[in-house]
């Protein structure tokens, strides 16, 4: 039992770290049925003094793109009726690409309606209302990444 949970680690690692390359982020942790793994990236003390010279000349573009929807979403992810994600992946509104979105703005939703789809290491997760209410904004498009805890909807 103890080599099949490694071999689902490494797995997990593995895929964790391929999203962390693809996204651009330094950290991913997930946490499903007790059990949690985290991945990070970070620069050891030499490749801090060798390798500024290139990323921070790269680093401005992506920092000033991400700093954009990290700022927007600061207002509404203290709203009250904001849906956060619960992990880090990819959103998608509707079941499949040629289908309607779950919801729309202004919808009706009941608590545990689907709201939206985030794709996380090749598994759909569905993401439930946590209450019931009205869709008033949709903060991310159609197969947008998203962080954990960033938020999706506001529902009131």
């Amino acid at each position: 039992m103890a080599k099949t949970k490694s071999s689902l680690d490494h797995d997990m690692v593995r895929e964790l770290a391929g999203l962390l390359d693809e996204t651009g982020l330094t950290e991913i942790e997930i946490e499903q049925d007790n059990f949690r793994i985290r991945v990070s990236r970070g620069l050891n003390a030499q490749s801090a003094v060798t390798a500024p010279p290139v990323p921070a000349q790269a680093a401005p573009p992506l920092t000033e793109t991400k700093a954009q929807p990290v700022a927007s979403p600061a207002g509404p992810a203290s709203h009250p009726g904001a849906v956060k994600s619960p992990m880090v992946g990819t959103a998608y509104r509707a079941s499949a690409p040629n289908s309607s979105p779950f919801v729309e703005i202004g919808s009706t939703v009941k608590q545990g309606q689907t709201l939206l789809i985030i794709e996380a290491m090749k598994t759909m997760n569905q993401i439930p209302s946590p209450r019931a209410g009205t869709v008033k904004e949709i903060l991310v498009e159609d197969g947008q990444p998203v962080e954990y805890n960033e938020p999706l909807m506001i529902i009131e």
